[in-house]
């Protein structure tokens, strides 16, 4: 249950992070809710996800896969570009992640 927790939150800051960028700097008022109701939840599902998880291991899982979807939310959805070392830099912090989840002990599976 803790990882869907931590999916949750991830998602749910993505879709916070999202609607920050289409806010306007909080001057269109459904994005600028989605901002504030986001963020509340992404915390709240992490706030559950940290009563048994190690805090570092959720940060690195949540920080890594939630740039990782941010950068390519940008790209689909807003048309920012991405070069080379954008996809080689995502590509190195999906592969933490991996690496951190699958090889370390600290990870509880």
């Amino acid at each position: 249950m803790n990882w869907l927790y931590l999916a949750v939150a991830i998602v749910l800051e993505v879709i916070a992070t999202s609607a920050l960028k289409a806010s306007d700097g909080f001057t269109k008022l459904l994005p600028s809710v989605l901002v504030v109701l986001g963020y509340a939840a992404a915390f709240y599902t992490l706030s559950l996800t940290l009563r048994t998880m190690p805090v570092g291991v959720v940060y690195a899982v949540w920080s890594g896969v939630g740039v990782v979807l941010i950068t390519l939310v940008g790209w689909l959805l807003f048309n920012q570009e991405l070069d080379v070392p954008a996809f080689i830099g995502i590509g190195l912090i999906s592969s933490g992640v991996i690496v951190l989840n699958f090889f370390s002990r600290v990870v509880p599976h």
